[in-house]
């Protein structure tokens, strides 16, 4: 049987708090036009698909770094555990690159410049570690752009991400509980369904105003 409140982690009540106020804001947010909702959707939908991947997959992902980034799970599953780093913005760098290689060629200049400003200028909002070389040469690049401009800029940041996030990766809790799971078929150990309980008591309790 959950616990009572008194009894909760004081850290469960604090993210059932949080998550309380995050919902508020959430429902003063302005409703998004149908062609947004439409994208979002979409989106929700293929990482819904992304977080169910069999054992086999998972044990592919721990063989190497390509086996991870070639799969849309894998890589939905490793931007949740570059969150949990703060550098979420190596792994959409890459992606970034590898949508605008797709692109149509009267968007490349416009979409190159946006990648440019976003990711590779010294102060960027979301600026990845690149070396002054590199950086200097992606800038050229952009001036004069083509499909492959963000080429060796794109392969520095996944040899980054492969020698660094990816070891740590191996090694994470994320990927651990996500073994046990599978190990398990799918199904949460008895410490991951306490934990589920306790928690599902502290948001009731939130909610109906305590």
């Amino acid at each position: 049987m959950c616990k009572g409140l008194a009894t909760l982690p004081a850290a469960c009540l604090k993210g059932a708090k949080d998550i309380k106020h995050k919902i508020s804001f959430l429902l003063q947010k302005p409703e998004v036009h149908s062609a947004d909702q439409k994208q979002v959707k979409e989106k929700s939908g293929a990482v819904s698909a992304k977080r169910v991947p069999d054992v086999t997959e998972v044990e592919k992902w721990k063989q190497s770094f390509c086996n991870v980034m070639s799969s849309d799970a894998g890589r939905s599953v490793f931007s949740e555990f570059l969150k949990s780093e703060f550098s979420e913005e190596n792994l959409d760098f890459w992606m970034s690159c590898e949508d605008y290689k797709r692109a149509a060629p009267p968007t490349l200049s416009s979409r190159a410049k946006q990648i440019y400003q976003q990711y590779v200028k010294a102060d960027a909002p979301k600026e990845v570690n690149l070396d002054a070389e590199t950086r200097e040469e992606t800038r050229l690049n952009v001036e004069n752009p083509s499909p492959l401009c963000f080429d060796k800029a794109q392969k520095m940041i996944f040899t980054l991400m492969e020698k660094d996030s990816y070891r740590r990766f191996l090694k994470s809790k994320l990927l651990q509980d996500l073994c046990v799971k599978e190990a398990n078929g799918g199904q949460e150990t008895e410490e991951q369904k306490k934990k589920s309980c306790e928690c599902v008591a502290s948001h009731k309790v939130l909610a109906s105003g305590a």
